[in-house]
């Protein structure tokens, strides 16, 4: 509690710079509350709504949020993505450039960054700030799910309200899809099938859904049997299996590797 007894009066000092724009229902409830032990740390800049850059020269990766792309090689910025960094700016700032960190049971992703939940000086869990003003999306990626159950809530409330990224529904159909990359997608389970590859669900013809052999364990394998004919909501990473000639006769073109459990769902 040391760590935010020192910064209650940067947090006081702070909160006076937040736009009232951002001072919505969503807020009321907090959302993941920090455990006993924290780290404090210094941030030297937000990257974007997702990501942020330490004094100490670390790159930290913030889990269980994914905020919108801002525009990278002459991309333009996606929906949401300049307000998600800005908010996590005025969050950062609110605290008096001291967060707190804990990291993750997996500390490192593929790019070298440090993987971990941020809090502020109130206590309240970064990512699941932003999930409740819908300016990024829940993922859930293991081993690092701690606070699915906490960081789901918190999308829910921004989805039932409208905010942000749900003030028009970012669901893409499973037939729609035309690209790689992040997607919350939905269809109709026309097939599921288990092999050494893991399991495999068919969503019309369009999109499979993966989960990994080493990861099965995690899923319940006889409700997801019982998809067949339902019609789900799957978020992840998309990939094109036509490239590199990964790609079998018969085989859906769009394949979308499920991280955890929290990211299939019965549809809305």
């Amino acid at each position: 509690m040391g760590f935010y007894l020192l910064m209650k009066k940067a947090s006081l000092v702070g909160a006076f710079f937040v736009p009232a724009i951002w001072l919505s229902a969503a807020q009321a409830e907090v959302f993941c509350p920090a455990p006993a032990s924290v780290s404090a740390v210094e941030v030297q800049r937000v990257v974007d709504g997702d990501t942020v850059r330490l004094k100490d020269g670390r790159s930290v990766r913030m889990i269980g949020v994914n905020a919108p792309e801002t525009g990278k090689k002459g991309r333009p910025d996606e929906s949401f993505a300049v307000a998600a960094r800005q908010r996590l700016q005025g969050l950062v700032d609110a605290s008096g450039g001291r967060v707190g960190l804990v990291s993750g049971r997996e500390g490192k992703d593929r790019y070298g960054r440090t993987l971990a939940h941020l809090y502020g000086a109130n206590g309240a869990n970064l990512e699941a700030q932003l999930l409740a003003e819908g300016l990024g999306f829940m993922v859930a990626v293991a081993p690092n799910v701690d606070l699915v159950a906490c960081q789901q809530a918190a999308e829910r409330s921004a989805r039932a309200a409208r905010l942000g990224l749900w003030r028009q529904s970012p669901v893409q159909k499973a037939g729609q899809i035309q690209q790689s990359g992040f997607a919350v997608v939905s269809g109709r389970v026309s097939k599921v099938e288990r092999n050494r590859g893991g399991i495999w669900i068919e969503l019309q013809d369009s999109l499979v859904l993966r989960v990994a052999p080493n990861l099965v364990g995690q899923f319940d394998n006889a409700l997801l049997k019982r998809l067949q004919g339902q019609e789900v909501e799957a978020r992840g990473w998309v990939l094109d299996r036509s490239r590199r000639g990964g790609l079998k006769s018969g085989q859906a073109r769009w394949l979308l590797p499920l991280t955890d459990p929290g990211m299939l769902q019965l549809a809305q």
